[in-house]
């Protein structure tokens, strides 16, 4: 419930006092002393109520002591109370956390501290948690969160969400920038795990509370649908020493239902209404793959079609290495590997292990067994985690024979 409420008190407070650390440093002070009276004296009728006139008592007491703030602090609640928007009905508090979202995800900011600054302030992860995710030491971690929030306060970034007009160049990179902490969690960069389930579980809940905020935007329906459908097989992606399981080997009855079913209306809904988008077509492919019983019935025709919808959208090495995949998969291995070769001297994938990986495989099934040995190997030398340099060494040793 803490992590929940924090999102909402921080996006409040931030929109009252203009400061994202006075906001951090209060939203702290609320929890902790609700840990204290809570179990003593019971949970309010209104927790998120309490938490919110605790912080902001403390906020102002804070402020008050600092006479530098002190004049600030009269403007800022005459624009605050100025610019509320209405109370809620029923009593709570008001939403904010979509001008954070836009906020943390500003392009101003590198994009580097985009990502690490909304797990800070809207996933409520701790600095060194942060840190963890994006395996660099705490203390570096702590000096880009910094940054980002001077940089914020200098350049006096607005804490609002944008106009309608602005909207479409701004929320996709909000909505890259969740994804992005998605794909570092369903496929670790580096490290003993193959996946960090806690970030992609983290990606989802943003996405969750993105579509409440924004129900009528497709692509925020379609990132989540495409990150649901992908989570689904979590637990048949890892065998039970955490080593790689492929889709082709995965025991499909441990797919979770729960969050294919859940995703499955979505990509409908997210592909009605006008041209598809980025996201959609994306879930639109996840779907395909989890509706199958196995990879041999696996509609492949419709899956290339989609891809070649994609390459439209978002044009990509990475795209078109997966759709060579998918197209071998439809005509055969020979095709699939002419569209790799085709795809060698592109620079993004130099240093992309699948695509090396990928090869290796054609050429394995092709019966090319020297060549794929010499592509497991580069493979291998760029491989981010064990389980993966696991998987590729035992694929070496198997067409490199002994």
């Amino acid at each position: 419930m803490f992590r929940e409420e924090r999102g909402l008190l921080l996006a409040a407070l931030v929109r009252r006092f203009g400061d994202l650390d006075l906001a951090e440093e209060v939203t702290s002070e609320a929890i902790e002393a609700a840990l204290v009276h809570w179990p003593a004296e019971g949970v309010p009728p209104k927790p998120g109520a309490w938490l919110m006139t605790t912080a902001r008592r403390k906020a102002v007491d804070r402020l008050r002591r600092d006479q530098a703030y002190a004049a600030r602090l009269a403007v800022m609640q005459v624009e605050a109370d100025r610019a509320a928007p209405a109370p809620a009905p029923d009593g709570e508090l008001p939403d904010e956390r979509l001008q954070l979202f836009f906020t943390c995800a500003h392009p101003a900011l590198p994009a580097e501290d985009r990502a690490a600054l909304t797990l800070r302030c809207l996933a409520g992860l701790t600095t060194p948690e942060v840190a963890r995710a994006f395996l660099v030491p705490s203390a570096t971690m702590g000096k880009r969160i910094v940054r980002a929030k001077n940089r914020i306060r200098t350049l006096r970034i607005p804490f609002r969400v944008p106009d309608p007009a602005e909207l479409p160049g701004r929320l996709p990179g909000v909505l890259q920038v969740v994804y992005s902490i998605f794909t570092e969690g369903y496929a670790a960069s580096s490290g003993p795990d193959l996946q960090r389930l806690d970030l992609a579980e983290e990606a989802i809940r943003l996405a969750r509370i993105l579509r409440r905020l924004l129900p009528g935007e497709r692509e925020v329906t379609g990132l989540l649908a495409l990150m649901l459908l992908i989570h689904a097989r979590r637990d048949a992606r890892t065998g039970p020493d955490g080593d790689l399981v492929l889709l082709d080997a995965q025991d499909r009855t441990r797919w979770d239902r729960a969050l294919i079913d859940e995703g499955t209306p979505l990509v409908e809904l997210a592909l009605t209404g006008g041209p598809p988008g980025l996201y959609g077509v994306q879930a639109a492919i996840a779907a395909l793959h989890d509706e199958a019983p196995d990879v041999a019935t696996t509609d492949w025709p419709q899956i290339v079609a989609l891809y070649d919808v994609l390459r439209g959208l978002a044009p990509s090495p990475v795209v078109d290495l997966n759709r060579a995949v998918a197209v071998a998969m439809r005509d055969g291995p020979a095709a699939g590997l002419a569209l790799l070769d085709a795809l060698a001297s592109e620079p993004r994938l130099r240093e992309y292990s699948p695509f090396p990986a990928a090869r290796g495989d054609l050429l394995s099934r092709l019966g090319r067994h020297p060549e794929a040995a010499a592509a497991y190997r580069d493979a291998l030398a760029l491989a981010g985690t064990e389980p993966e340099r696991a998987h590729l060494r035992r694929r070496l040793a198997e067409v490199a024979g002994p």
